[in-house]
């Protein structure tokens, strides 16, 4: 964990401060004995903002915000929920045409690397078991209740379609 900014007090960051964490995720805010204290965001590799009244590195209250401006509510969820599947965007932009399928949130999708899947903040590789970003940074290791759920639900690399061919 990389810190900066912000003065060391008793061996603990004191005041406004930033840390740069080895997931590329990074906290701005006010720090307190070296933990997260008062106001602050986590600033996550895909775009992310989680901003939050924080007490002893513990967050009291707080808002996740997705990188395409979707606010995340715990209560009263209705964001892509049995009665509405469309994605975030088709909200706010309107649905595109009726013959093009949008496959994802991100139109066009990103392309799937081959032996991939697409697991919604980055791409999946079976064989390493590693998400990464759509930049290609790591995000995590997957474990085995996750590596399941994506093989059955997402989108893999061999499953983009191509131009029907005409008939020799």
């Amino acid at each position: 964990m990389e810190a900066s900014d912000g003065a060391a007090v008793r061996g603990g960051m004191e005041g406004m401060g930033r840390y740069a964490l080895p997931t590329g995720t990074e906290y701005r805010g006010t720090l307190k004995d070296g933990l997260f204290d008062g106001e602050g965001e986590l600033l996550f590799p895909n775009g992310g903002v989680y901003r939050a009244v924080w007490h002893r590195g513990v967050p009291t209250q707080g808002k996740y915000t997705f990188a395409d401006g979707l606010e995340y509510k715990d209560k009263k969820w209705h964001y892509c929920d049995g009665y509405d599947r469309r994605f975030y965007t088709e909200i706010c932009s309107g649905l595109i045409e009726p013959d093009i399928s949008q496959l994802t949130n991100l139109d066009p999708p990103p392309e799937i690397p081959k032996g991939c899947y697409d697991c919604g903040d980055g791409f999946y590789d079976p064989e390493t078991r590693v998400v990464v970003d759509y930049k290609f940074r790591f995000l995590r290791n997957a474990d085995d209740e996750e590596h399941e759920w994506i093989i059955q639900t997402c989108r893999q690399a061999w499953d983009e379609t191509s131009e029907p061919q005409p008939k020799p």
